[in-house]
């Protein structure tokens, strides 16, 4: 096939590398811009450290970042790394003009005209976008990734919410320091300590998950009747969100039924065997200390982008589970993720 012409909004900050790094080789996408802020004009090699891998990919060190302007970017398929406050600017701006954008900014998500997805999980909330661009009157139109918490979280719950009403879910976050982006948190804050807060993490926790999880009602989307109470800590580890989730369900709980169906779990993006799917979206481990990030963050066929369980026993009460969900917060909660979002709305010939 030939490959799709791709940009990538923001190319110079933490995600838009992560971006970059992942789409190297990809066989669909080519990417043809690249665009920054301050780094405008600039040579990509020459606006800031590189944080991928040793040294900047050749091929891109003397690319000319270009304004992130619709004007300016040529492209099939949009890859959104734009800090919130600018990208509640400029990402409509790119979908009036025709852009078909999939974005890892937050500031579309709330919007009940603006699809969160997850490829295995809810692909058929991609049918809203006719909705949004005739609402909105745009040409293009803004797909989101949800909060690389969030995204974990849901992919573990989707299986069980199949299989049981869920009622309750309980979270608490240990959240590596990449999720900060780059620099992060200051050493000093973080070495031998935990913090026990993350500025709007938990609203997007608490959210996220059950319009993901919801049915199309018309052109709206009804979120899934769950509620949700998240905790959330920043742990000195650099990749891998780890949780600790507790679930009541109005059914009893068969654990064993419970592992089974997370373990035969597929989606369409398995079905399609796309690139970046990885054949397994969910692994369980039986041993009572796993997951761990320093071993399971890389699980998967393609290598981050499973989410990994473990620790999967009953609670006090029949009607209850808990279990702990591990994920590559950059790739499988961010980059990777909407990469696998693009190929399948190829597939699916929407781009």
């Amino acid at each position: 096939m030939k490959r799709i012409k791709t940009a990538i909004l923001g190319a110079t900050g933490m995600i838009g590398q992560n971006y970059l790094y992942l789409l190297l080789n990809h066989p669909w996408f080519q990417i043809t811009s690249l665009t920054g802020g301050e780094s405008a004009g600039k040579k990509y090699g020459s606006t800031g450290k590189w944080l991928m891998s040793p040294d900047i990919p050749e091929q891109f060190k003397d690319v000319i970042v270009k304004p992130t302007e619709p004007k300016d970017v040529d492209a099939d398929l949009v890859f959104s790394a734009l800090p919130t406050s600018i990208a509640k600017i400029m990402e409509p701006k790119f979908a009036e003009a025709g852009f078909h954008i999939i974005s890892d900014s937050s500031a579309f998500r709330p919007y009940d005209d603006v699809p969160v997805v997850i490829p295995e999980v809810n692909p058929d909330h991609l049918s809203i976008i006719d909705f949004q661009k005739r609402r909105r009157k745009w040409d293009g139109f803004i797909v989101s990734n949800p909060n690389c918490t969030a995204l974990g979280l849901t992919i573990a719950l989707k299986p069980i919410h199949d299989l049981l009403t869920i009622n309750k879910v309980v979270v608490t976050t240990m959240q590596a320091l990449s999720g900060a982006g780059f620099p992060g948190v200051p050493s000093l804050s973080i070495i031998d300590n935990i913090i026990p807060f993350i500025a709007e993490e938990e609203d997007k926790i608490q959210l996220e998950p059950c319009k993901i999880l919801g049915s199309i009602e018309g052109d709206r989307i009804k979120p899934a009747d769950i509620k949700v109470e998240a905790s959330c800590n920043r742990v000195p580890t650099i990749d891998g969100h780890l949780e600790s989730v507790y679930i009541e369900t109005k059914e009893r709980v068969d654990v064993d039924r419970v592992k089974d169906t997370l373990i035969s779990f597929k989606g369409k993006p398995q079905e399609l065997k796309l690139p970046m799917a990885s054949a397994q979206p969910i692994i369980v481990r039986e041993e009572e200390d796993r997951p761990q990030p320093h071993l399971d963050r890389l699980a998967g066929s393609v290598p981050g982008m499973s989410v990994t369980v473990g620790r999967i026993r009953r609670g006090s009460d029949v009607n209850s589970l808990w279990l702990h969900v591990l994920s590559h917060n950059t790739i499988r909660g961010g980059s990777g993720s909407s990469i696998l979002l693009g190929e399948l709305m190829v597939a699916l010939r929407m781009i």
